[in-house]
């Protein structure tokens, strides 16, 4: 860089490193905070389980003895809160927002615990929503988080980009569902993150099958799963089924998502798991 650059480079045509290096566009985590992975959970469509299965991985991470929160990147559409059960609102001071906990520990953010009424709509366009979810990682005090999961919106717009621009994603847990034409929404979900060079860690095939309480046959509802075939296709080691469960469904709707059982992210916490620390 030459004594007189004056740091403007739209009409500089040096090859100096400020100019040519390429920029980073990830925001600071709040100074009292610290995150030690960071992992988003997405999916091609909405409707198929993101906000369930996120729910699922923190609670079994925090089972495990692991510090954990959710970052509920789903602006417009955040449903974390309700199957937590958290009625109350997160505070804030003049400097900072602290999350609300949930009974188990886990800390939560999202504009829902902001609104004065759940059913208040948030009428914001991209750029403010996109905003809000660096707000959510600058302006709040996490505390010592052993892994933070983000609910990002299904797609790939705004708010999936800034997430992988702007925060550090160590990997991300695709959702999908088994109906065929999912696999090429998914597809996109997937190349988009290669192309920001974030690795998949896993699919997570929700609604995969029904199993018979009292035979135990399992019945495809939406058709037969590929999901071995895909991703095998796409290179993805960890493929997770998981069946159709009305009571899963009760404990979203209760608040009471910290009483569920069963083991069937327990592969896709291991290799969470299992992520080289920085």
């Amino acid at each position: 860089m030459s004594e007189s650059c004056d740091h403007n480079c739209s009409g500089c045509s040096s090859d100096c490193e400020e100019r040519t290096s390429p920029k980073s566009f990830q925001v600071e985590i709040n100074p009292l905070s610290s995150v030690k992975k960071v992992i988003g959970i997405v999916s091609g469509k909405g409707g198929v389980g993101k906000s369930l299965v996120t729910s699922l991985l923190a609670v079994s991470m925090q089972r495990k003895g692991y510090h954990v929160g959710i970052l509920d990147a789903d602006i417009t559409g955040p449903s974390i809160p309700k199957a937590f059960g958290m009625t109350g609102k997160a505070i804030s001071d003049e400097t900072y927002i602290y999350p609300a906990e949930s009974q188990s520990g886990i800390h939560v953010m999202s504009t829902n615990l902001l609104l004065e009424e759940d059913t208040q709509p948030v009428i914001w366009r991209g750029p403010i929503i996109a905003g809000a979810v660096k707000q959510f990682w600058t302006d709040v005090v996490w505390g010592d988080l052993d892994y933070m999961f983000v609910d990002m919106p299904p797609g790939t717009g705004d708010v999936a980009l800034t997430v992988f621009q702007s925060l550090p994603i160590d990997g991300i847990v695709v959702v999908t569902s088994p109906q065929e034409l999912v696999e090429m929404i998914v597809g996109k979900a997937i190349n988009m993150a290669a192309q920001m060079n974030v690795p998949v860690l896993g699919l997570v095939e929700n609604m995969s099958y029904f199993e018979c309480p009292n035979c135990h046959a399992r019945h495809e509802i939406f058709g037969k799963s590929n999901i071995e075939e895909f991703a095998k296709k796409h290179g993805i080691d960890t493929v997770i089924k998981i069946p159709i469960q009305s009571n899963l469904a009760d404990l979203c709707d209760t608040g009471h998502i910290e009483k569920f059982s069963g083991d069937w992210l327990d592969k896709m916490a291991e290799t969470i798991v299992q992520l080289p620390i920085k």
